[in-house]
């Protein structure tokens, strides 16, 4: 018979305790010390992982080509970094409601539909409930097997006796372990199921995707060390209001670090955008003052995307500053270089920038962009609609480079821009073509002179 033991963990951070504490000595939270009950040992026959493998030379470990599953949906595969690694464990994170169960559940179509075992395991939904939703999408096939269960030993059995080739557990925080004692969801409980799941996927090389929710800042619910368990850890994103979906990579230990695949959804679900340049600037206005077309490096892929501005005397004492879709401290820091080094006052105006599309950028070449798009509301002088920016401002007001200059150009020619400004020192080695007219600049004041006069 094992003992039983009772701690105290903190919901946030796992940090543990003997004994009840107000606030929480390692990440401060208050009230977030919850009681657990713990087995001193794992019950007999608890373990239910066998991987198998034994130590091995790591010279024989060397495979020159990695084995990689293809999902059939493009974009994802894009984030993933070509594919789905045999063995890998995916975090899909995002707002409830974003589409995170839609989007997997027609990958994992497209994988049965090509001969692919998969289990979908739903601690969530009914069994009924996601075959309604799978013939909506048209994906009903033999080898896509819907499971209802949150106990991990019952999944990690039936995975043993299925032999799926790809599992999915939706979601994470829905599963518990039969060797502890706390509730589902909790600390514990989130890092011990999802331990043992992905050790048996790991073991036997089958691919395996989790769901998590995220709380009300974003990050996804449940143990730090969850994210450090997984492989990879991708965010859904989208802004209410918004068709747009933005699946973005920001860990991946087989592909690129912020890598993004972008998808509408649509009556019959979500569907991938193969050129988000070309969605992203459907609406752009023509002649209109603070409108300005950047191209920016996501991951592995270059995006045009609009900026718009709106520049306003202030009524009150301190002016505003509202930004959406960037960060606020680097808007700041380029106004006060505006100021400064371009002879533009505006410490009695009201400044609002967002990105058009609901996409948020945080690269360093975006700066001569948004530079652009102030001056251009400020001065009330629209931009060529045929032009496109990118660059990295300095505090003292010159032009930096940015890497992948060619295939941002490139970009900028495939979709009918006929001039670019860009950097000087990102000119090197650049080929243009005749349809497409090439501007370095050094400095602030260049860009002003090259846009404005």
């Amino acid at each position: 018979m094992s003992k039983i033991r009772t701690i105290y963990t903190c919901q946030t951070c796992a940090y543990r305790s003997p004994k009840w504490l107000g606030r929480c000595p390692d990440c401060g939270g208050w009230n977030t010390l919850l009681e657990e009950r713990l087995f001193s040992e794992r019950k007999k026959g608890a373990s239910l992982i066998e991987s198998g493998s034994s130590p091995q030379p790591i010279s024989l470990l060397n495979n020159d080509k990695e084995d990689r599953i293809t999902t059939g949906i493009g974009e994802l595969d894009r984030v993933l970094g070509g594919g789905l690694t045999l063995g890998s464990a995916v975090l899909i994170g995002g707002d409830p409601g974003i589409g995170k169960s839609t989007l997997l559940l027609k990958a994992m179509g497209e994988m049965a539909g090509r001969g692919s075992k998969i289990l979908y395991v739903s601690g969530e939904e009914s069994p009924r409930q996601i075959g309604v939703r799978g013939e909506r999408l048209s994906v009903l096939s033999d080898e896509l097997l819907i499971y209802a269960e949150t106990v991990a030993e019952r999944i990690i059995q039936t995975v043993k006796a299925v032999r799926p080739d790809v599992i999915v557990i939706d979601s994470v925080q829905t599963l518990y372990s039969e060797s502890l004692e706390s509730s589902p969801g909790s600390v514990s409980q989130v890092r011990e199921s999802a331990s043992q799941v992905i050790l048996y996927g790991k073991g036997m090389d089958v691919p395996v995707f989790l769901v998590g929710h995220v709380t009300k800042d974003g990050a996804i619910a449940g143990p730090r060390v969850l994210e450090h368990m997984v492989d990879t850890v991708l965010y859904f994103e989208g802004e209410r209001g918004y068709p747009f979906r933005i699946l973005r990579a920001v860990k991946n230990r087989f592909g690129s670090v912020m890598e993004i695949g972008v998808f509408e959804m649509k009556d019959s679900g979500l569907e991938e955008v193969s050129n988000p340049s070309l969605l992203f600037l459907a609406e752009r206005p023509v002649d209109a003052s603070g409108s300005v077309v950047l191209s920016s490096i996501e991951g592995t892929r270059p995006i045009l995307v609009e900026i718009q501005s709106l520049i306003s005397p202030t009524a009150i004492g301190v002016p505003r500053r509202t930004v959406v879709g960037m960060d606020s401290n680097r808007v700041a820091i380029i106004v006060a270089i505006l100021e400064k080094k371009a002879g533009l006052n505006m410490a009695n105006q009201d400044i609002y920038l967002k990105v058009a599309g609901g996409l948020r950028l945080e690269e360093p070449a975006i700066d001569m962009g948004i530079a652009v798009s102030i001056a251009s509301n400020f001065l009330d002088k629209a931009i060529d609609p045929n032009t496109v920016v990118f660059g990295e401002v300095g505090l003292g007001g010159e032009i930096r480079a940015v890497g992948h200059a060619e295939l941002r150009v490139k970009e900028a020619r495939k979709l009918g821009f006929t001039r670019c400004v860009v950097p000087k020192d990102s000119l090197k080695g650049v080929r243009a073509g005749k349809s497409l007219e090439l501007i370095g600049v050094a400095s602030i004041d260049e860009v002003m002179s090259v846009l404005f006069q």
